[in-house]
């Protein structure tokens, strides 16, 4: 087991402490929970209704540098990046020979022969070691994790918390914007998240961030806004069906069993892992990944058996209770020859007992990121 000491720590780890968050470990690192007054479904509802201030400063955050960095990079991960252009991010896959999922990231194109990559924290290592080892000469990954911090600020009213610190909002879904922080650092501000709401992460330099922190939060309090963890991101994203690595997606579930195969560029000659996945894309995944609303009273967790008459027909991926729905929802692979479709019911056996549900395609509320 990780003992706390062992834990990297965010360059605002004294800011949540001082504000009583419960730390937890997250690929690594000692990262907040939620904090006091309130909790995980306070600052969900903030999110939802008005605006949340996250340290996300765990995520990995790597450059991928020199002549024909993108065309080298559009050789590895699934997606296309010839679908996008500078100033503009893109969610793709880096995925085993075998199709497996080692890791799910957004890569921000700067230029040609510059791209920002941010992967997950317990994935970063093995993502940026292959693409090391495979890079041709002049192309460089310079892991910048250690000086570079990662915040969040997402909800209906995050472009009024930007403005009032100085940085700009208009910019389109998916697009991103380098500019002269307040403090006079460099602040790339990205309009992604993994909310379902309209929001901005922010790239800066780790010894910049307690003060941005601090002007984020003084700025979102008068609007409903409030420092917010990673329990609150979990529901969250759970309500969106946002796939998360090492659950939703891992080495053992494909991207065309998780219904990523938007997020695979089809038509490129090469990617990692193209064939296993282009001939199950032929053939049909024996499992996909849908969601599950509850209808009794229950919480579905991660791994509980989903059960259709008193039939096994697939796992549960990821579970929580919905504070928007008040209801237990989840992601589940179930059989694809199991006859389980959209609309049906089954259930989900909860340490013995049998939790109701409907089969239903994420997201579960309305999502409001463009």
């Amino acid at each position: 087991m990780t003992s706390e000491s062992d834990l990297r720590q965010s360059p605002l780890h004294d800011r949540h402490t001082a504000l009583g968050a419960t730390m937890g470990a997250f690929g690594g690192w000692s990262m907040p929970l939620s904090y006091p007054d309130g909790g995980v479904v306070a600052e969900h509802t903030a999110v939802r209704e008005a605006v949340g201030v996250f340290d996300v400063s765990h995520l990995g955050t790597a450059e991928l540098r020199g002549p024909g960095a993108a065309g080298y990079l559009n050789r590895c991960f699934t997606n296309d990046l010839d679908r996008i252009g500078s100033g503009q991010a893109q969610y793709t896959l880096c995925c085993a020979d075998d199709g497996g999922v080692l890791d799910d990231l957004i890569v921000y194109r700067v230029s040609d022969d510059e791209l920002l990559l941010m992967p997950n924290a317990a994935n970063a290592d093995v993502v940026l070691g292959r693409l090391g080892a495979g890079a041709p000469d002049g192309v460089e990954v310079v892991d910048r994790h250690a000086e570079l911090a990662v915040l969040a600020v997402q909800g209906p009213r995050s472009p009024e918390v930007l403005t009032a610190v100085g940085l700009p909002t208009e910019l389109d879904y998916m697009s991103f914007r380098d500019v002269t922080g307040a403090g006079g650092g460099p602040v790339r501000v990205c309009r992604t998240g993994y909310t379902g709401e309209h929001g901005y992460e922010l790239v800066l330099a780790a010894a910049d961030a307690p003060a941005v922190w601090d002007a984020l939060l003084a700025a979102a309090t008068p609007v409903g806004g409030r420092a917010c963890g990673l329990g609150a991101r979990d529901t969250l994203r759970t309500e969106q069906g946002y796939p998360l690595h090492g659950q939703d997606l891992s080495p053992e579930i494909t991207p065309v069993q998780a219904r990523c195969v938007w997020a695979v560029g089809w038509d490129k000659p090469e990617f990692w892992g193209r064939e296993a996945l282009v001939a199950e894309r032929r053939d049909k995944p024996a499992r996909r990944l849908t969601g599950l609303l509850a209808e009794d009273r229950g919480v579905p967790r991660p791994g509980m058996t989903v059960l259709h008459g008193d039939t096994p027909v697939g796992r549960t991926t990821s579970g929580t209770f919905s504070p928007t729905l008040r209801a237990g929802v989840a992601l589940a692979l179930l059989d694809t020859d199991s006859g389980v479709s959209d609309g049906d019911r089954v259930t989900v056996d909860v340490r013995g007992r049998r939790l109701g549900c409907v089969v239903q395609r994420p997201p579960f509320v309305p999502s409001h990121v463009r």
